[in-house]
């Protein structure tokens, strides 16, 4: 519920402090202000509104993600650095596809870290922010890369045909994968320093459930960090855990783009942790004059 004549607003700090000190009228307005800055931030939306945009955003993101991380390399990669630029040249718009769908993965994640921002900064804004730079941190290794993924199209489409002979050319083109791989690995381990962020955030909130917290801890911990370091440090072994290590990403995020998409958040509890933090500012401020 939104604040406005509601008496009980008057006595904002209770819970938090375990005092109900009355506040003057005019800090009372300047304190509704502020939450209401907090409701109608980024467009002028809702916190339910805001988190339902997030939830539209995460459900592009894992779509458009299993379509150019999945589908397309289940396809075209096959056994054999020959078979694979074969594949690749005779489904161009395919390959070419899956790169494109791969740039709109990462251009989602802008707006979403800063929605994402905007929704937690309520519960601990300095790690809300840590969340955010970790965020755009991996979507700049991750973008990057993207680059190196278009060598295969280059080198059967340019001059390289007649510079090079076949099999050096196909394994420059397969060298490509590998990196993307590797890559995978690095950037991935901050998106789990990203899913860490987001679950003591979310564990933290009153305004979403808790069991989601715990899915993107274990998300976090298992599917990006654990798995990340393991295939830098030992590739084979990490052969090994794939697939099964990376259901508890579907578990989490799934969890958390679901429920933001259809329930959105608990506006009430938000508005009642966006007072509780804004009062606690406003302590600290006073204890600093």
């Amino acid at each position: 519920m939104i604040l406005g004549t509601d008496p009980s607003y008057y006595f904002a700090g209770c819970r938090s402090f375990g005092t109900c000190s009355v506040i003057p009228p005019m800090a009372a307005f300047r304190l509704f202000s502020s939450v209401r800055n907090m409701v109608d931030s980024m467009t002028g939306a809702s916190p339910r509104q805001l988190a339902r945009t997030a939830g539209a955003l995460y459900l592009i993101n894992i779509v458009f993600g299993a379509f150019a991380l999945g589908v397309v390399p289940a396809i075209l990669v096959v056994p054999g650095m020959a078979a694979t630029a074969h594949n690749i040249q005779t489904h161009e718009l395919l390959y070419r596809l899956g790169l494109v769908a791969h740039i709109v993965v990462t251009a989602t994640n802008i707006p979403m870290a800063l929605i994402f921002y905007d929704l937690l900064k309520v519960v601990n804004r300095r790690l809300a922010l840590l969340d955010v730079f970790f965020t755009l941190v991996a979507t700049s290794i991750e973008a990057a890369g993207i680059l190196d993924q278009f060598t295969p199209l280059v080198l059967m489409n340019g001059n390289y045909t007649h510079a090079l002979p076949p099999a050096q050319l196909n394994a420059l083109g397969y060298l490509s994968g590998d990196l993307s791989t590797i890559g995978y690995s690095i950037y991935g381990v901050f998106y789990g320093f990203d899913a860490l962020c987001v679950a003591y955030l979310v564990l933290k909130s009153t305004f979403l459930p808790r069991a989601i917290g715990v899915l993107m801890a274990i998300d976090g911990l298992a599917s990006y960090l654990a798995y990340g370091f393991t295939d830098l440090l030992a590739p084979g072994l990490a052969s090994h855990l794939a697939p099964w290590i990376q259901l508890p990403t579907i578990l989490g995020e799934g969890s958390l783009c679901l429920w933001l998409l259809i329930a959105g958040v608990d506006t009430k509890q938000w508005t009642e942790q966006a007072r509780a933090a804004i009062q606690a500012r406003s302590t600290q401020v006073k204890e600093l004059a």
